[in-house]
């Protein structure tokens, strides 16, 4: 049975690339002729063209982090077809459309962010919202993935050893010529298996507080380099282990072939999560769509691409790849029987039900199983960290984008090094304090919305261009139904029960915001339309 759903998993995302990705692609205008933002602006620091492998694998890793493995084998305690069918169905007709038309909408305002095509398609007003929620939003993913990072240095140090070696190895990899991507890139993962096994023999060991301060500098690092040194190298070169791990989960699914234990529907409401709607979409979050894509897609990618004909690939392709390793960590999940599923997910969590899962089907290839579990879980920690660095340079820019002004010259605040500092001193505040655990539980929510408002301004967009945005505005219209009930939820579980006057407080915030750049964006398309003239009327004489 698993086989089956992998497999028509698969069919389905292919065929949804090949035809929905091929409409909407032809409903932007993807022209491979008009010059991209990487050309027009290029500055060998953010601006700098990349080849579609390389920022396919930039995206990828930036994305993926370990979220497409931990809201699925979260959601599975709803039963496997709901979660199924909503990665499958919001993979396709949601989250990629999503990814794709962000980074078409900041292809075609300069590779600015979301939050700029914002103040030009709506007003400045819904930038400034907007900006300080992701800039904030990103705040707190770079304070959560830093404690995951080090938390999983400390647990396991082969792991620190391999990502320490795996930076050195990208920007050596950055900075080499490359004639032949193919022989470079051959090169640089027999560095990478080098660094593995030299993880197995010299394990790097030290405690949480220094792998913390340790990454914070590493991020600042990273935020300020040009991204062709470092960022662009190390996430391709990263993203072989994900594909690597997908491959080895899809040949030992195969080979295994097990039989799927999990009930198919539970019920619809789970006593820890709560009711099936809208949690259940929020907790797969990335697997199906997240709004922290279009961050991504609008920050760091639109920069690089080197042509329009690769944003297909890059944007609606990359997400399908993530929908993809959802279903594979779905099935991982599922595969156990109830019991064993819920023992490990409370007891070692999400990432260890992946990794036992997929390590038992890889023994059936005659792999080591605990070998297997090691590189799978090496894999998710890699990608946590990728997603730490490219959240930090995104925050960065939401700073600078903040401040900017079209008809002021560059200030003090637009400084890289100053908004990077800004940004990563309040995110290593909330890792050291510990108070990044009282404000995490509202994240999905706050993720969601992400991507509602994108959708919304993408729409927006569109309108004015002439063109009609059915297919951004359904699912901007289904995320906001569902951001705003997850929302009404957290406030009522929150605020009205257990007190929790933050959480709670933070809750209705969002749920404003929302409601008004709903309304603004409205109204502003009700102003920018012509008022129709009058019917002249005759009179009898």
């Amino acid at each position: 049975m698993a086989v089956v759903l992998m497999i028509l998993a698969g069919f389905l995302f292919v065929a949804g690339y090949v035809f929905y990705g091929g409409y909407i692609a032809r409903r932007l205008g993807i022209d491979p002729q008009r010059p991209t933002p990487a050309h027009e602006l290029r500055d060998g620091v953010d601006y700098e063209p990349a080849a579609k492998p390389v920022l396919l694998g930039h995206h990828f890793a930036s994305i993926a982090g370990a979220a497409p493995i931990i809201g699925p084998v979260t959601a599975a305690v709803f039963g496997w077809v709901p979660v199924f069918l909503w990665i499958i169905l919001g993979g396709i007709f949601m989250g990629a459309v999503h990814d794709f038309t962000s980074l078409v909408a900041s292809l075609r305002h300069r590779g600015k962010s979301i939050g700029t095509v914002i103040e030009e398609e709506i007003g400045y007003t819904g930038k400034i919202l907007f900006l300080l929620f992701s800039w904030a939003a990103l705040v707190l993913v770079i304070a959560v993935f830093a404690v995951i990072v080090a938390q999983t240095f400390v647990s396991v140090p082969q792991c620190a050893t391999a990502s320490t070696l795996f930076l050195i190895i990208a920007v050596g990899w950055g900075l080499m010529p490359k004639r032949n991507i193919t022989v470079a890139t051959l090169i640089g993962l027999v560095f990478m298996a080098l660094a593995l096994m030299a993880g197995q023999y010299y394990p790097l060991r030290l405690d949480l507080e220094a792998w913390l301060a340790l990454l914070f500098v590493y991020v600042f690092v990273a935020s300020v380099t040009p991204v062709w040194v470092l960022l662009q190298p190390r996430d391709y070169l990263n993203a072989y282990l994900l594909y690597g791990a997908l491959l080895l989960a899809f040949v030992g699914i195969l080979a295994a072939a097990p039989a799927v234990k999990a009930p198919a529907f539970v019920g619809f409401v789970d006593v820890k999560l709560g009711p099936i709607f809208p949690i259940l979409f929020v907790t797969v979050a990335c697997g199906a769509i997240s709004g922290f894509h279009s961050l991504v897609a609008s920050g760091t990618v639109a920069k690089q691409m080197n042509s329009e004909a690769d944003a297909k690939s890059v944007g609606f392709g990359a997400m399908l790849i993530e929908s993809f390793l959802a279903v594979v960590a779905l099935l991982a999940a599922v595969t156990f029987v109830r019991e064993d599923y819920v023992r490990i997910l409370l007891s070692e969590g999400p990432v260890a039900v992946f990794s036992q899962g997929i390590g038992g089907f890889a023994a059936r290839l005659g792999l080591p199983e605990q070998v297997a579990v090691t590189f799978l879980a090496l894999a998710v920690s890699a990608f946590a960290l990728t997603s730490l660095d490219t959240a930090t340079r995104l925050g960065r820019f939401a700073w600078e984008e903040f401040f900017r002004r079209e008809d002021r010259p560059a200030g003090l605040l637009q400084n890289r090094f100053l908004a990077t500092i800004a940004t990563v001193i309040p995110a290593a505040l909330l890792a050291f304090t510990g108070h990044w655990q009282a404000i995490w539980p509202i994240f999905g929510s706050a993720n969601q919305l992400l991507a509602a408002l994108a959708l919304l301004t993408v729409s927006i967009w569109l309108i004015n261009q002439g063109k009609k945005p059915v297919f951004t505005l359904v699912p901007m219209v289904l995320m906001m139904a569902v951001t705003l009930s997850a929302l009404t939820v957290l406030v009522y579980e929150n605020y009205v029960l257990t007190g929790n006057f933050l959480l709670g407080s933070v809750g209705l915030l969002l749920f404003a915001i929302a409601v008004f750049l709903v309304i603004y964006a409205w109204w502003k398309i009700r102003k920018a339309q012509p008022t129709p003239p009058a019917t002249p009327t005759s009179s009898a004489d």
